[in-house]
């Protein structure tokens, strides 16, 4: 007999270098089955004591005779690291009992018994065999905890070079093998081929005549077949899809406390405002999942609409104040207090030239289609937006960053197209470099009296050269000062660094946004790109102090990462929000009025009392900004009395429903008895005309999300 070790050791070789042929798979699928079925029928005749041991033998090396080398090679290359549907089948065709005697029809003798495989379930996986001449059958076995079949074998898999050494992995488990045996009986087909279940997902169902058999019970798919065998001769369930581990990156915020108006009656916050929370929010909700509560800022939820506020009137501020109180639809016995701020429109002729870089993550993070590509078509669709004059240069990074283009006008946009589609991903990410060599391009063709702007795009994930969040907010600070902003395209998910992305944008005087489709990327560069390019107000603050006479406590609902100490509110060094033409910001408190039985915070015994003054005031409400390009800052003021009480229109009411959702998304601690469904009723009936169809769509994702948290 020729020696077995060098015909396998041939085989390896052969398998090595052989290319990978096409394999039939619908052939593939019925091969298996039919070897199934015959396994099935020997193993209930094994277990009905009407097949002696030497002729289940014999059956088994025809079975293996019948696939020459010509056949087993191109099958088995294909699927050499994921063949866990002939892993099932040899298994199973071992546990019938072809051991100790009954392997000598084949020429080979037994191992000592393996007593136990352990107590829990168990799943047994990449069998292949290869069967060399003279049917000398080698069966390689990794024996490994149960993973994914599309993953190839651990490092650490154990080589067995024959198949008694296998089959001892499973000797003295009777019970086990009449376990396999029902399975396969229990999913038995009208004509008796088995029925099976296709990996973690349940049943599989018979969609398409090259998944069914001739009676139609659906086949299966070779490298489909994921299974685990609970001790005590019971099935265990299919395991749930495992989702894999999300990297996405939030910073961790504690959410607005309620506060004593006697105690603490200033709040101060920063009013720039992005966009990034609510897409990302959307994508894990249209997905089927609800969002992580960190990626959740209920400001950026609610800001995310355009809602339709009256601009300034002739030589005002560059932007309207309007304040309005309303019941809060959670609570009762609190109110809203809604300060909602519009910034004038740039008329088009007026508009001031633009010198945009566009600095793009190439690297090998931004491989998949919701990265790259969708950055490449978003960037194109801004292009359309610009002017002839305007200019666009183009830094790319990876390993290294370098200038893909030099500041071109978009009256050659066919230049800059050109670039933006010959771009590829791959390698390491030097976020850093990319970002210097991207203030460097923008400040060599700085336009005087224009917008500066570098425009990132990215998942965040900076790997390579300056990585520290702090140096990087430290540089980015030093930088603004240069005039050139920076603004962030946030795009993708598993890996998404959103804290950092917030970080960049908010020291840079820039916006940030996420985008998650074509349709989010005109929004964003197209429709509202006068309001994210061109500012017309710098360093926005305001300040509300609260009259302790009639109110008793209040919360700023989010902002979190935009608060200011009471006596930032006067430094013209501190830096804060920017407005941009046409820009709308809504921010909401809700507050406790004196008397209310909804007070949280009891009055200190011996605390200071506060005189009442102003009685008919709630608040008293300051602004400070600065026009683009100065230094010193100006000051808005008005009260805000009980005459502000209105009924409030469908934006006031729109905009509390969001505020709701929002809340409800990050945990619901102040909201009450509110739910989805009330969300639904306040939001549907304050739509209004919807001409661009994101607040149906809005309601939509709390349907969603209504039916995530049910299950």
């Amino acid at each position: 007999m020729t020696d077995p070790t060098d015909d396998i050791a041939r085989l390896k070789a052969a398998l090595k270098a052989a290319p990978a042929p096409e394999v039939d798979q619908t052939a593939m699928a019925r091969a298996v089955a039919a070897a199934r079925q015959e396994f099935f029928e020997a193993s209930q005749g094994s277990a009905q004591s009407t097949r002696p041991k030497q002729q289940r033998a014999n059956w088994l090396a025809n079975l293996l005779g019948r696939v020459s080398m010509s056949t087993i090679i191109p099958v088995l290359r294909p699927y050499y690291y994921g063949g866990a549907s002939l892993a099932v089948m040899v298994v199973a065709v071992m546990s019938t009992g072809l051991h100790e005697k009954g392997f000598e029809g084949l020429g080979l003798s037994p191992l000592p018994e393996v007593s136990s495989l352990g107590n829990e379930a168990e799943r047994v996986a990449d069998v292949r065999i290869v069967q060399p001449p003279e049917r000398d059958a080698t069966i390689a076995h990794a024996a490994r905890p149960a993973t994914r079949v599309d993953q190839p074998p651990s490092d650490q898999a154990v080589e067995l070079d024959t198949a008694p050494q296998a089959l001892s992995l499973l000797e003295g488990r009777e019970q086990r093998r009449t376990t396999v045996a029902k399975a396969l009986a229990d999913r038995t087909g009208s004509n008796g081929g088995p029925v099976l279940q296709r990996g973690a997902a349940g049943a599989a169902a018979c969609t398409t005549a090259a998944g069914c058999d001739q009676a139609g019970s659906p086949q299966l798919a070779v490298g489909d077949f994921e299974r685990s065998y609970a001790p005590g001769g019971e099935i265990a369930p299919a395991p749930a899809p495992v989702e894999p581990q999300s990297r996405d990156r939030f910073a961790e915020l504690e959410i607005n406390p309620v506060k004593l108006v006697a105690e603490e009656p200033v709040s101060t916050f920063s009013i720039d405002v992005d966009t990034a929370s609510y897409a990302f929010v959307r994508r894990a909700i249209m997905s089927g999942r609800l969002p992580p509560e960190q990626a959740v800022r209920v400001e950026e939820m609610v800001n995310y609409f355009a809602y339709d506020y009256a601009g300034p009137q002739g030589g005002e501020a560059p932007f309207a104040v309007h304040p309005v109180l309303m019941q809060t639809p959670w609570n009762p016995d609190t109110q809203l207090l809604r300060i909602a701020l519009k910034g004038y429109d740039i008329v088009p002729t007026e508009k001031p030239r633009s010198n945009l870089v566009f600095l793009i993550d190439t690297s090998g993070s931004m491989q998949s289609p919701d990265k790259l590509n969708l950055v490449v078509n978003s960037l194109r669709l801004m292009l359309d937006s610009l002017g002839p004059e305007d200019k666009v240069g183009i830094v790319t990074y990876a390993g290294r960053a370098g200038v893909a283009l030099p500041p071109t006008p978009v009256s050659e946009a066919g230049k800059i197209r050109n670039v933006l589609n010959s771009l590829g991903a791959g390698g390491s990410t030097a976020g850093a470099a990319g970002i210097e060599a991207a203030y460097a391009l923008a400040e060599d063709a700085f336009v005087e009296d224009g917008v500066n702007r570098v425009i990132l795009a990215t998942d965040g994930d900076f790997n390579v050269g300056l990585t520290d969040q702090n140096q990087l907010k430290g540089y980015v600070e030093r930088k603004r000062e240069s005039g050139v902003m920076l603004s962030i395209l946030g795009v993708g998910q598993g890996n998404y660094n959103d804290a950092l992305m917030q970080t960049l944008a908010q020291n840079g005087n820039g916006t940030a946004a996420y985008i998650d489709t074509l349709a989010e990327a005109r929004k964003v560069l197209v429709e509202e790109a006068s309001s994210t390019l061109f500012p017309i107000a710098q360093d926005v603050k305001i300040q509300v102090e609260f009259n302790p006479a009639t109110v008793a406590e209040y919360r700023l609902i989010g902002y979190e990462t935009r608060a200011l100490n009471r006596e930032d509110f006067n430094n013209d060094k501190v830096d804060a929000g920017e407005i941009g033409s046409g820009h709308r910001v809504t921010a909401l408190y809700e507050i406790t009025p004196v008397g209310s039985p909804a007070r949280q915070i009891d009055d200190l015994r011996y605390g200071k009392q506060n005189p009442a003054s102003g009685g008919a005031e709630l608040a008293f409400l300051k602004l400070r900004y600065k026009e683009p390009g100065e230094t010193a800052s100006k000051l808005i003021s008005r009260p805000i009395t009980q005459g502000d009480t209105v009924e409030p229109d469908s934006e006031a009411r729109f905009a509390a429903a969001v505020a709701g959702f929002a809340q409800l998304l990050r945990g619901g601690r102040y909201t009450r008895d509110y739910s989805y469904d009330d969300v639904l009723e306040a939001a549907g009936a304050a739509k209004g005309a919807d001409r661009w169809g994101y607040r149906a769509e809005f309601l939509t994702m709390v349907r969603l999300a209504k039916s995530a948290q049910d299950r």
